[in-house]
C-alpha cells in the first residue's frame, strides 16, 4: 500500500514528528518483541523467570519439543547471578519504555495521519477491500481484522488502512496483530490433513521453497529465523507463508506459533514505522529486527554438557540401557517427507523427544518396535533397528531428541498391479504415519562399530552410504561441521561423504552437506551417485561403486595413511563395493584379502548394511 505523500509547501508539516520522536515510536514497537525473545531464547531465563503461565501453555502444547531444560546442577550453560539479573533489566526496562511510549504516541494526533491520508485520490487494494466490508455495515475494528487475516494483504496491508481510518495506532496495532494471527493456529493444525495438504500442494511447494533454510540449527536459530522471515514486510514473507514453511519443515509447534508471533509484531512495527514517519523510521525499526535476529546467530552457544571427558573417550558409551521386555517409550516431535516428488519411494525424517533419558552417540542405532501383534502366532512384533540421524544433541540440539531416517518398504504385486498392502513393512510404515505427539517404543542404544575415532582430530573419515544408509553419517557431518562442539573445534582431517540413491529427488539432507561443503571446503567433500542420471566409465548406470572407484588412487593413499572408511545402506551394496576394491587392489599388486585384513586389523574398517 503506497503511503500518501503531502504536497512539497507543506514538507515542514509532515516533518512534525521529530527524529527523536521517530526513534522513540521504533522502540516502543519493538520492545515487546526484544522483551519476549530475550527472554524465549534464553533457556536459562525462561528457566528463572518465565510465567507460570507461559509454561502452562507449553506444556499444554503436545507437539512441542520445548521443555524445560535439564535441572540447573545439571546445565553447563546457566547463567550467572549478574547475567540472571541483567536480563531481568533489560527485560523490565524494555517493557516500561514500552508504557512510556504509550503515552507519548497517544499525543501523535491520529487526525494528523488522516489529514495525510485524506489527500489521496485514487483508493489502493486495502481501502478497496476496507470499502467492500464497511458496505456490509462491518465497524472499522471488524474490518481491520478480517483485513489482518486475509493471506498476501495480512498485517502490511491492513496497518495503512487503520491509519486511513483515522484509527490511533494504539488501537490499529494490537487489533491487526490479532487479526493475523487468528487463522496462523488452526492453519498449523489443519494442515495435518491429508486431504487439505494435497488441495493446497501448489502453494504449500512454494512456501517449502521459500522457507527451506528455516529448519537447519538449533531451536534459539530456528526461532529467529522464523521470526524475522514473518518479520520483514515483504511480498512473499508473512505469517501465512511462515506458517506452511515451519510445518512443512517440521517446527515444534510451540516454536512456530511464538515465532511468527514475534515476527507479526516486528512487521507491525516496521509498517507502522513506515506509514508515520516515512522511509528513516522503517529502516530504523528494521535494523532494530536485524540486530535482534543477529544476537542469535552470534552468539555461539556451545554443545558441550553431553560430551566424556575427555570428549574422546569411548569407556563410557551409552549401550543396550533400555531392552525389549523393557523398552523406553519416546514422542515423536514431527514426521516429514524429505524426497522430492520423483524419488523411488518416500523416505521420512523423524524427530523422537526422549527427554534426555535415552542418550546415545553419533553411529549408534535405535530399536523400534511397532505396535500389534504378528498374525502367524499373535506374539509382539519383533524390534526392528535404525541407525540414528542426528548427533547426540539432536537436530534441536537441546540433547533431548534424536532422528530416525526411515524409508517406507511397500511391495508391488505385479498380479494387482498396485502395492498390496499384506506386504508392506510393518515398522517402516508405522515410523512414516507417526504424528506429533504418538509414542513409540524403543530399545538401544545398539552398537559401537559406527562411532567417530576422535582422539587424532586429524583422522579422515570416508563415509560411503545407499539410500537411507546416510543416518549415522548426518550425525557425523552436524557433529564435526555444524555444533559448537570440543570435536568440532579440534577437527583438522577431511570427511568424505559418497552417496547414492536413484535420481536428484531421492537425495537425502542435500541442503545441509551442501552448506558444509560451502563453509568447510579444505574439511569436507561430497560425491554423488546418481544410477538413473548418471554414468559410469562404461557406459552403465553409476553406482555406489563406480562413483567410489573414480577415486580409487586418493582413497587407497588415504587408508594407507590411516584414514577410516564406513559402509551403511542395503547389504547388496557391499559385493559390487568388494569386487571393485580387490580389483584395484590387484591393478596395484596388492593381495586385497592381506590388505582388507590389515584395514580390519587397525580397525580402519566400518560396516553396517541391513
Amino acid at each position: 500500500l503506497t503511503v500518501p505523500q503531502p504536497h512539497p509547501k507543506k514538507r515542514k508539516t509532515t516533518m512534525a514528528i521529530s527524529l527523536q520522536r521517530k526513534l522513540v515510536l521504533a522502540l516502543y514497537l519493538l520492545s515487546p518483541l526484544a522483551s519476549f525473545g530475550f527472554n524465549f531464547l534464553n533457556p536459562s531465563v525462561y528457566r528463572v523467570s518465565a510465567k507460570p503461565l507461559i509454561r502452562d501453555v507449553i506444556a499444554q502444547n503436545t507437539v512441542s519439543t520445548i521443555d524445560t531444560p535439564p535441572p540447573m546442577q545439571k546445565i553447563e550453560m546457566q547463567q550467572k547471578p549478574k547475567t540472571r539479573l541483567l536480563s531481568k533489566i533489560v527485560s523490565k526496562a524494555a517493557l516500561g519504555l514500552c508504557a512510556l511510549v504509550m503515552l507519548q504516541v497517544t499525543t501523535v494526533a491520529p487526525a494528523y495521519a488522516a489529514k495525510k491520508a485524506a489527500a489521496v485520490e485514487t483508493l489502493h487494494t486495502g481501502q478497496k477491500i476496507a470499502r467492500f466490508f464497511q458496505s456490509f455495515g462491518i465497524p472499522d475494528l471488524g474490518v481491520l481484522a478480517i483485513i489482518s487475516a486475509l493471506p498476501v494483504v495480512e498485517l502490511r496491508g491492513a496497518i495503512p488502512v487503520g491509519i486511513w481510518m483515522g484509527l490511533p495506532l494504539t488501537t490499529v496495532l494490537p487489533i491487526c496483530v490479532l487479526g493475523n494471527m487468528a487463522p496462523i493456529i488452526p492453519l498449523l493444525f489443519l494442515l495435518r490433513n491429508e486431504s487439505l495438504k494435497k488441495l493446497m500442494s501448489p502453494i504449500l511447494k512454494r512456501a517449502e521453497s521459500k522457507t527451506s533454510e528455516l529448519g537447519i540449527g538449533s531451536t534459539q536459530r530456528q526461532w529467529a529465523s522464523l521470526a524475522a522471515f514473518v518479520g520483514i514486510p515483504l511480498p512473499g514473507t508473512g505469517a501465512w507463508t511462515g506458517a506452511m514453511g515451519a510445518f512443512l519443515l517440521g517446527l515444534p509447534t510451540a516454536v512456530a506459533l511464538s515465532a511468527i508471533f514475534s515476527g507479526v509484531v516486528a512487521a507491525g512495527g516496521i509498517v507502522s514505522a513506515i506509514t508515520l514517519a516515512g522511509k528513516k523510521g522503517g529502516i530504523a525499526a528494521l535494523a532494530a529486527l536485524f540486530a535482534l535476529t543477529a544476537i542469535e546467530f552470534l552468539k555461539g552457544k556451545k554443545q558441550d554438557f553431553l560430551e566424556a571427558d575427555p570428549y574422546w573417550d569411548q569407556s563410557e558409551v551409552p549401550v543396550n540401557v533400555y531392552k525389549n521386555k523393557a523398552p523406553f517409550t519416546g514422542k515423536v516431535v514431527s514426521t516429514k517427507r524429505i524426497v522430492g516428488p520423483k524419488a523411488t519411494g518416500e523416505t521420512c525424517h523423524i524427530v523422537i523427544n526422549h527427554d534426555g533419558d535415552f542418550p546415545y552417540w553419533e553411529g549408534q542405532s535405535w530399536g523400534v518396535i511397532p505396535p500389534g501383534n504378528r498374525e502367524k502366532d499373535g506374539k509382539p512384533h519383533s524390534v526392528r533397528l535404525y541407525s540414528i540421524a542426528s548427533s547426540r544433541y539432536g537436530d534441536d540440539m537441546t540433547g533431548k531428541t534424536g532422528s530416525l531416517c526411515v524409508r517406507r518398504a511397500t511391495y508391488w504385486c505385479p498380479e494387482l498391479k498396485a502395492e498390496d498392502p499384506a506386504k508392506k513393512g510393518i515398522c517402516s510404515n508405522f515410523l512414516c504415519d507417526t504424528q506429533p505427539g504418538d509414542e513409540v517404543k524403543m530399545t538401544g542404544p545398539a552398537g559401537k562399530v559406527m562411532l567417530m575415532p576422535e582422539e587424532d582430530p586429524t583422522t579422515d573419515y570416508i563415509m560411503v552410504a545407499t539410500g537411507t544408509g546416510i543416518a549415522p553419517y548426518r550425525g557425523f557431518i552436524r557433529r564435526l561441521f555444524f555444533e559448537e562442539t570440543p570435536a568440532a573445534k579440534a577437527y583438522k582431517g577431511e570427511a568424505w561423504l559418497f552417496l547414492g540413491v536413484a535420481n536428484s529427488d531421492a537425495l537425502l539432507y542435500d541442503d545441509e552437506f551442501q552448506e558444509a561443503k560451502k563453509k568447510f571446503p579444505d574439511n569436507f567433500r561430497l560425491d554423488y551417485a546418481l544410477s538413473r542420471e548418471q554414468e559410469n566409465k562404461k557406459g552403465g548406470k553409476m553406482y555406489i561403486q563406480d562413483k567410489v572407484e573414480e577415486y580409487a588412487d586418493e582413497v587407497f593413499k588415504k587408508l594407507d595413511d590411516g584414514a577410516h572408511i564406513y559402509f551403511c545402506g542395503l547389504k547388496g551394496m557391499m559385493p559390487g563395493i568388494q569386487d571393485m576394491l580387490k580389483a584395484v587392489a590387484e591393478s596395484k599388486g596388492l593381495d586385497y584379502n592381506e590388505w582388507l585384513k590389515g584395514l580390519k586389523a587397525k580397525k580402519q574398517w566400518h560396516v553396517e548394511v541391513y
